[in-house]
């Protein structure tokens, strides 16, 4: 299922989710500038690699920056013009309401807390892995996570595939957010223990995104007045 528009009013411009989804392309344009070569080197380098972390605990030399700047950095960096698309189009659907509610300076260390949830996650459950993980959708997912606290009643006009047509439907968001996590997290459970020889997707730094983004967002829902339901 996709999100097409949530079927709330912003009463703000969403400035912070706009300058985040432009920082993201910023960086997604530097990336397509690289040769083969350098871009590997860039995830590498900025991508955070759940090995590294293991290494230093073994007393391997690993620079510091390495351990923590892929934190912050990881977050800006995508592997595709797919994986960009689709990561700032959830941005997009559901980041105003949530800035809406959180503020915007509130929001920026919102959303930059739960995408190192995110990564801190994604590295607990695939610990000794050298593959980067890269990505904004562990901060995506926290917003997501926000959202359902926030308006779990409130309508999400979706893209619905059933076998080779589509149609739309006015989702709630409980069922259509909460139907996105569960798998998530059921892909998550079957990806334990599996021995991965590329990339592929992170489905625990969704988890803990979402987890820490839902726990924020709940001392936050006695600011919303109304919402259509």
């Amino acid at each position: 299922m996709i999100p097409l528009k949530v079927l709330l009013g912003h009463r703000k411009v969403p400035l912070v989710t706009i300058l985040l989804i432009a920082a993201n392309f910023i960086v997604f344009v530097h990336e397509l500038e690289l040769p083969p070569h350098a871009l590997n080197g860039f995830f590498l380098h900025y991508g955070l690699v759940p090995g590294l972390y293991g290494l230093a605990m073994a007393g391997r030399p690993v620079p510091f920056s390495q351990l923590v700047l892929p934190l912050f950095s990881s977050q800006f960096i995508h592997g595709g013009w797919m994986h960009i698309l689709g990561n700032m189009w959830f941005l997009w659907v559901f980041g105003g309401a949530v800035e809406d509610v959180i503020g915007p300076s509130g929001y920026l260390t919102f959303y930059i807390v739960c995408g190192l949830a995110a990564g801190i996650t994604q590295t607990m459950f695939s610990w000794g892995s050298m593959i980067p993980t890269i990505g904004a959708s562990g901060a995506i997912s926290g917003v997501m996570g926000a959202y359902l606290i926030l308006y779990p009643r409130s309508k999400v006009l979706t893209l619905v595939p059933l076998i080779i047509f589509f149609f739309t439907a006015r989702l709630p968001a409980l069922v259509m957010i909460g139907y996105w996590f569960l798998i998530q997290f059921l892909s998550g459970v079957a990806s334990l223990g599996a021995q991965q020889s590329g990339g592929g997707v992170a489905f625990w730094a969704h988890v803990g995104g979402f987890l820490l983004g839902a726990a924020i967002a709940v001392p936050f829902r006695s600011r919303i007045e109304w919402y259509p339901v």
